[in-house]
C-alpha cells in the first residue's frame, strides 16, 4: 500500500532515478540544445515550410527551433519533449492530418478525428506556447509562468501524465493521456533518443 504514497516534491536525485527506470519526465532542465532540434529536423530529409510558417514568424527551421526552446524553457517543460511531439504530430511539419499548417497548431490540440481541424493560433510562437502549456498541464500541478494561451488547459486533469510515456491514453495508468494512438508516448521517447544520438 505504502508504495503508492508518492511525495509531491521530487529531488534531482529522484528525477535521475526515474529516468533510470525508463520513464522520461516532461518537466525539467535538459541538456538538449536548439541546434540539436535543428539537426533532428534536417535528418528527416524534408524541406522546411518557410513560406507558410514565415507568415507566422518563423521563416527558418533555426528560428522555429529557437522559439520551441524559449517557450518550453519558460514554462519548465523539456524543449525536446514539446518539439519531438510536434515532429510526430505534423510528420516533420509536412502535415496531412486534420489540422492544417496555417493553424499554427503543432500538436493536434482540439483535433478529435474525422476531419475536426482543432484549435488555431495567431502565430507560430502562440501555437508553440499553447502546446507547451498543454504539456505542462498534463505533467504537473504547477501554475503557468506565462499568460495562458491554451484554450484547453482547464480541461486537462493536472499531473495525470508526468512522463512522456504516459501521454498515450492506452499506456496511462488512469487512461488520461494526450492521444489515443497505440504507444503514442513511447514513440516520442524513441524519437527523442534518436535525436540525441
Amino acid at each position: 500500500q505504502n508504495a503508492n504514497n508518492k511525495t509531491e516534491s521530487v529531488s534531482e536525485n529522484d528525477v535521475q532515478e526515474t529516468i533510470a527506470e525508463g520513464q522520461y519526465p516532461i518537466m525539467g532542465t535538459s541538456p538538449v540544445t536548439a541546434e540539436q532540434l535543428v539537426s533532428y529536423f534536417k535528418s528527416a530529409g524534408v524541406s522546411y515550410p518557410s513560406e507558410e510558417l514565415g507568415e507566422g514568424g518563423a521563416d527558418s527551421i533555426e528560428t522555429f527551433c529557437q522559439i520551441y526552446y524559449e517557450e518550453a524553457t519558460a514554462e519548465g517543460v523539456r524543449p525536446e519533449v514539446a518539439y519531438v511531439q510536434a515532429m510526430k504530430e505534423t510528420g516533420f511539419l509536412q502535415y496531412g492530418g486534420d489540422a492544417s499548417i496555417e493553424q499554427y497548431n503543432f500538436a493536434g490540440i482540439g483535433t478529435t478525428g474525422n476531419g475536426v481541424p482543432g484549435n488555431s493560433y495567431a502565430d507560430v510562437r502562440t501555437g508553440i506556447l499553447a502546446q507547451v502549456q498543454h504539456l505542462k498541464a498534463y505533467a504537473t500541478t504547477e501554475p503557468l509562468n506565462e499568460a495562458c494561451v491554451d484554450e484547453r488547459y482547464e480541461y486537462v486533469k493536472k499531473a495525470a501524465a508526468p512522463y512522456v510515456q504516459w501521454l498515450g491514453q492506452q499506456e496511462n495508468p488512469e487512461g488520461l493521456g494526450w492521444a489515443t494512438g497505440d504507444n503514442y508516448g513511447y514513440d516520442i521517447v524513441r524519437m527523442i533518443h534518436d535525436m540525441k544520438k
